[in-house]
């Protein structure tokens, strides 16, 4: 039987956020907490449990799981499969709309409840390598709480290299889990995890249900869509930046370099032009000195130009037809 992938948002909803499957959470959650040096918890509420109003083609259907602690502390997991971008600016925009949506008109700042937001990702997006991170708001030099109303995790499943230990429980069994549909390992997350048990037999069932798999199948195709969308504009946007810019980039440096070889060529033409003049005493040479200034102007312009193309690295041929140079004269400038 081939698995469901649990790092689908719609499958993961389906196994932590369900009525049913209060447990699991709250087991996930205290591994996740007890990993970062946190007390566990002893119970938590679903704010947004799973149901069948979930369509996976909803684009309204909300796959975060929203959760509150009996001392009020507000949790919101994500899972993401695939990378957004901008990811710390959209985790902080959505943990300062839950922080601020809990005051009401008229409502106290002394209200406010803790917020904590944990970020599971497919995809790797912090510069180090711990799978799991977390951040707080503190003074710099002396690590001083400023408060402890922010907290923040980021469990990036890439970064787990390392295979399911007999005997050793925590936080990695889970993610392990979670990393893929491989169930080889099994036998040994159960014995290191219990709480992990109802997980798995819940992803089982909904490997065998078919109306189960038809959405599952659904939501992935949408999230392949929205990637491949997504990728597709980031790439035809930098092809056409890059495109634009080397037009751009062309055209001022042509220009640059023309008015600089033009305006050195026609100067040192005067020059050469009315020494002729006054060695020969006729004025032609005046205006054959211009004139060869400007051609001369005009070769270095281009010979300007061409260095600067060179070091943006273009080939010489896409020199040559913008600048009108032989090969050997690029050459000769390299």
């Amino acid at each position: 039987m081939e698995l469901l992938d649990p790092r689908v948002d719609f499958v993961f909803k389906r196994i932590f956020a369900s009525e049913n499957n209060k447990d699991v959470l709250l087991a996930f959650l205290n591994r996740i907490f007890m990993d970062a040096g946190d007390a566990p918890l002893d119970e938590v509420v679903l704010l947004n449990p799973y149901t069948d109003k979930d369509d996976p083609l909803d684009k309204l259907s909300i796959f975060d799981i929203w959760a509150k602690t009996v001392d009020g502390k507000l949790i919101n997991i994500e899972m993401q499969l695939f990378n957004k971008y901008d990811m710390e600016k959209r985790t902080l925009y959505y943990w300062s709309k839950r922080y601020s949506g809990q005051l009401q008109t008229g409502g106290r700042y002394t209200e406010l409840k803790k917020c904590v937001t944990i970020n599971i990702l497919n995809y790797k997006v912090l510069p180090n390598e711990h799978t799991h991170s977390v951040f707080h708001l503190r003074e710099d030099s002396s690590g001083a709480p400023l408060t402890d109303d922010i907290e923040i995790h980021f469990l990036e499943l890439p970064k787990l290299n390392q295979p399911a230990v007999p005997g050793e429980g925590g936080l990695i069994n889970w993610l392990l889990f979670l990393k893929g549909s491989d169930n080889s390992n099994w036998e040994v997350l159960r014995m290191n995890e219990p709480a992990l048990r109802k997980a798995m037999e819940t992803l089982e069932f909904l490997s065998q249900d078919s109306e189960a798999r038809r959405k599952y199948e659904e939501r992935q195709k949408a999230l392949h869509d929205e990637a491949s969308q997504r990728d597709g504009a980031q790439r035809e946007g930098f092809a056409k930046g890059m495109q634009e810019g080397l037009q751009e980039g062309l055209q001022k440096g042509l220009q640059k370099g023309l008015q600089k070889g033009l305006k050195e060529g026609i100067n040192k033409g005067k020059i050469e032009g009315i020494k002729e003049g006054i060695k020969e005493g006729k004025i032609e040479g005046k205006i054959e000195g211009i004139k060869e200034g400007k051609r001369e102007g005009l070769r270095e312009g281009k010979l300007e130009v061409a260095k600067n193309l060179l070091a943006m690295g273009l080939d010489v041929s896409s020199i040559q037809a913008a600048t009108g140079l032989s090969e050997e004269e690029i050459q000769s400038i390299q």
